[in-house]
């Protein structure tokens, strides 16, 4: 069943479009694992561009691994592949910044 491939998400932060479907779903993942649902909306007293709470990080970690040239087009067959594709671009990232951090403390 598709609920268990989703046991270890914790939080979900979504979209203010996502609200209807998606909290039913997580209202039904709730029996298995303990989720967290936000919703992320825009207040409508704001005129123009506003960042919001949470986007930001989506946004910028799309912004990452749009870098990387493999995920730049989906060119996999199997969305596993895909997946993991996305799973060494993030440890990449990891990696560099520890990296980078070890190198300042010396």
């Amino acid at each position: 069943m598709l609920r268990n491939t989703f046991l270890g998400l914790r939080r979900i932060w979504a979209d203010g479009g996502y609200a209807g479907k998606l909290v039913a779903w997580v209202h039904q993942l709730r029996d298995v694992c303990p989720i967290v649902l936000e919703i992320v909306k825009r207040s409508d007293a704001v005129r123009g561009f506003v960042v919001l709470h949470r986007r930001w990080i989506v946004e910028r970690t799309f912004g990452w691994l749009g870098r990387w040239r493999r995920l730049g087009k989906d060119y996999e067959f199997h969305t596993a592949t895909s997946e993991n594709m996305v799973r060494v671009a993030m440890v990449a990232l990891m990696v560099r910044r520890l990296a980078r951090r070890r190198r300042r403390r010396r």
